[in-house]
């Protein structure tokens, strides 16, 4: 690519492993509210003008309102951010005449399925923050630019605030903690979401497969589930002490938040791997691989898609 590939968002868990996932493809632009330019998605300005001066081959929106609970008492910022900025970038996009690729959420589904979702099911966000992300979709469908909406759940990496370390702390600090047993979903490690939409890219042109996918790990559990996991996996990597905190399985009613949760977030993702030819690796498998990249392993080891 002679233009840049610019993404938005520099220190988010998506943002930061799409840097190095987008490099071999050319060369690659993060910006935020602290960078020059400044991209905020609060304000249109910053994002038109931003997009304007740089040009991009490619669009990658990897920045949202993400504090799901939070976004219950602020939901005008989350409207900004994930709804109306997302459609100044499809607008810009056209413009432009360039691709844009957009991650949404499975809190776009009303959680009371009993397979897993694919993309052309209905929606019916329980939440603020659901609401607000399906909203930016449907901006960006509106728009008639070329995009990919990549759907994503239950992220956790190496850094910033995700389940995953915060459950390896409370593992260390804690005799017992308590977690929710009656949600399902598929945890997906950040680095799997940015290589996988490298692929995507190397592979194919956003204006030739046009539209809205899964991306996930494959597999499925629980929120205990994944903790338990991570215990399990934490004290084989040298991470956790065999004495770690027992966990204990509790009901979404045990622990009441101020947004709704899906009881069922698991996605179908046949879709992505019909079209590029590309299998995310088992949720399991991608937690290993992150955990022993935690360990502190010279060599950090690749996924494989």
């Amino acid at each position: 690519m002679t233009r840049p590939i610019l993404v938005i968002g520099r220190r988010g868990q998506v943002a930061f492993e799409l840097r190095r996932a987008l490099l071999p493809l050319g060369q690659v632009i993060a910006l935020d509210r602290r960078s020059e330019p400044a991209v905020d998605l609060a304000d249109p300005d910053s994002i038109v003008a931003a997009l304007r001066q740089i040009r991009p081959a490619v669009i990658v929106n990897a920045a949202a309102y993400t504090a799901v609970d939070r976004a219950e008492a602020e939901p005008q910022l989350a409207e900004k951010i994930n709804a109306t900025a997302p459609g100044i970038l499809a607008e810009e996009t056209r413009r432009l005449g360039t691709g844009l690729i957009h991650y949404s959420t499975d809190y776009v589904f009303a959680g009371d399925g009993d397979r897993p979702y694919r993309e052309d099911d209905p929606t019916g966000p329980q939440s603020v923050y659901g609401r607000t992300k399906l909203a930016g979709e449907e901006a960006i469908r509106a728009s008639g630019c070329d995009h990919w909406i990549l759907r994503t759940a239950w992220v956790y990496g190496a850094r910033g605030k995700n389940f995953l370390l915060t459950m390896l702390r409370l593992l260390r600090e804690k005799e017992r903690i308590g977690v929710v047993a009656d949600q399902s979903g598929t945890p997906t490690w950040s680095r799997v979401i940015a290589e996988t939409t490298a692929q995507m890219l190397a592979r194919r042109a956003v204006s030739d497969t046009c539209g809205t996918y899964h991306l996930t790990c494959t597999g499925a559990t629980t929120w205990h589930g994944f903790a338990d996991a991570i215990r399990r996996r934490g004290i084989d990597a040298g991470l956790l002490p065999e004495t770690a905190a027992r966990i204990d399985p509790i009901t979404t009613a045990d622990y009441p938040t101020p947004a709704r949760r899906p009881a069922w977030s698991v996605l179908d993702t046949g879709k992505l791997t019909a079209t590029f030819g590309l299998t995310p690796p088992a949720w399991d498998t991608a937690l290993a691989l992150c955990l022993e990249e935690l360990a502190g392993q010279s060599s950090p080891p690749q996924t494989r898609l």
